[in-house]
């Protein structure tokens, strides 16, 4: 009798703390917006390399993050997606007003998620998932994979149930640093795809929602 006791007692905790995990909310999907833009680049790196193994390698450039997440977090804020803002702003028109002195070619994919809000936003699934998108399309795949490119940014927003991604690409075609532009930012090389998961003329493509 002892041990049926026992036993009860030991599926009663177990069942309290299933219980427990399912009341425990997820994350809050912001949050994840740095690690899930992070796997994109990484990955977009490494398909590149297949692709076209003579293109050039691909850095981090931290002025293209920056109007990547901003034209990811405007399309998010105003639930719309489009290459141009709704005021008119592109990435293009983003990119010149922070360096009026750019010059060569700036190339850009958009893709949106739909997600439930109840559940965890799976960064890798996620992640590859608007890499699939992109790679499924001719021009998209065309645009990531464009030799001459050796920057990027990817910037990632969220609503209420749509995750939106913008990456830009840019090269400045050998013309080097215009004589009145500041220093160049500093960017930074892409990890190994094989590492820990972590986290102007405009050739433009827009990825749909799957």
């Amino acid at each position: 009798m002892r041990g049926v006791a026992v036993s009860l007692l030991l599926l009663l905790c177990a069942g309290c703390t299933t219980i427990q995990q399912v009341l425990q909310p997820p994350p809050d999907p912001k949050t994840l917006m740095p690690a899930l833009e992070l796997r994109i680049a990484v990955l977009i790196a490494d398909e590149r390399s297949r692709i076209a193994p003579d293109a050039k390698s691909l850095m981090i450039d931290p002025e293209l993050s920056e109007i990547a997440r901003q034209r990811a977090a405007d399309m998010a804020a105003k639930n719309y997606f489009a290459h141009t803002a709704p005021n008119g702003d592109t990435s293009a028109s983003l990119l010149l007003s922070e360096d009026a002195h750019f010059q060569g070619l700036l190339g850009e994919n958009m893709a949106a998620q739909h997600y439930s809000p109840s559940q965890e936003i799976d960064v890798e699934a996620f992640a590859r998932r608007f890499v699939e998108t992109w790679l499924k399309s001719a021009p998209h795949k065309e645009n990531l994979s464009f030799a001459d490119y050796n920057r990027t940014g990817v910037g990632a927003a969220v609503n209420g149930d749509t995750v939106y991604v913008t990456q830009l690409f840019a090269t400045d075609l050998g013309l080097g640093p215009h004589l009145d532009s500041s220093p160049p930012a500093v960017v930074t090389p892409l990890p190994s795809p094989h590492d820990a998961k972590a986290a102007p003329h405009l050739r433009g493509k827009e990825g749909g929602k799957p």
